[in-house]
């Protein structure tokens, strides 16, 4: 009673398919594919191109900094 037999699944498949259509469901599986692509590029490590220009920008902030030590002023 728990579990579906093949023809429960095929009827559900048929209901499915004559209420949103072929052409929907086509297209709601390309959106799923686009997605899921889009997820994959946004884990991949990054680029050795972008990792160089995140590193000439660092070079360039560091030089406009400034190292120098602190010193207390006594007031008198």
């Amino acid at each position: 009673m728990g579990t579906f037999s093949i023809w429960h699944w095929l009827i559900v498949l048929v209901v499915v398919v004559l209420i949103f259509g072929t052409k929907k469901l086509g297209s709601l599986g390309g959106d799923l594919g686009k997605a899921v692509r889009g997820f994959k590029d946004g884990v991949k490590p990054e680029d050795s191109s972008v990792t160089e220009k995140a590193e000439i920008e660092l070079e360039k902030e560091s030089k406009d900094t400034i190292d120098g030590k602190v010193k207390e002023k006594n007031q008198s």
